[in-house]
């Protein structure tokens, strides 16, 4: 099969490595294929930016470097981070900032938004969005942050914890979507493609 072949039956392409990414698009009936997105998240830097357009440029930046590679499909970008009263909150470097980070978090409540892009060059789409959900968190104790750190759930994961894998129990309620906080919006992402696909 030549790769032009190959290009055209993955239609939609989803700009990640995230599992969680790759499950819930999915779960929602999507064939799509999934390729690892070529940047340095460390070029954008976050200075000068909210959390929502900060999101959102390194969802498009995901999106267009794996478009100028496949062209034809349209490719979707998303990148999550955590707004604490205005402090940008991505993912954690180590497990001394993941504690840190952990502390913070879960003495407030915060806004976890996710930048959402989808991309077709071939025909100049672009489209980029972004989703927002509150999180009302539980007060942890000093033995169950050390136990989440000792886990290492909070690799890879903007704000250092992902909701899905701890059963909720340090979640008091969240006020918007929850597959947001999972990393992809899927309700926003269903409009959008809706429309573009149409």
């Amino acid at each position: 099969m030549d790769s032009h072949i190959k290009q055209r039956s993955a239609a939609i392409i989803l700009a990640s490595a995230s599992s969680r990414r790759k499950q819930l698009l999915a779960e929602a009936g999507y064939k799509f294929a999934s390729i690892t997105p070529e940047i340095e998240e460390s070029a954008y830097p976050a200075e000068q930016h909210t959390a929502c357009e900060y999101a959102k440029q390194l969802a498009l930046a995901k999106a267009k470097s794996v478009a100028e590679r496949h062209r034809d499909c349209l490719v979707i970008g998303a990148d999550t981070v955590v707004d604490f009263n205005g402090e940008i909150i991505g993912k954690p470097a180590n497990a001394k900032e993941a504690e840190q980070i952990t502390r913070k978090l879960f003495s407030a409540p915060h806004k976890v938004i996710t930048g959402l892009a989808i991309v077709r060059l071939s025909d100049g789409i672009e489209v980029v969005e972004s989703d927002t959900t509150t999180v009302y968190p539980r007060q942890m104790t000093a033995e169950q942050i050390a136990e989440h750190i000792k886990s290492g759930t909070w690799r890879d994961k903007a704000g250092a914890y992902a909701i899905q894998e701890n059963g909720d129990e340090f979640i008091k309620k969240i006020e918007g979507s929850l597959t947001n906080v999972m990393g992809l919006p899927m309700e926003l992402l269903q409009q959008l493609l809706k429309r573009l696909l149409i």
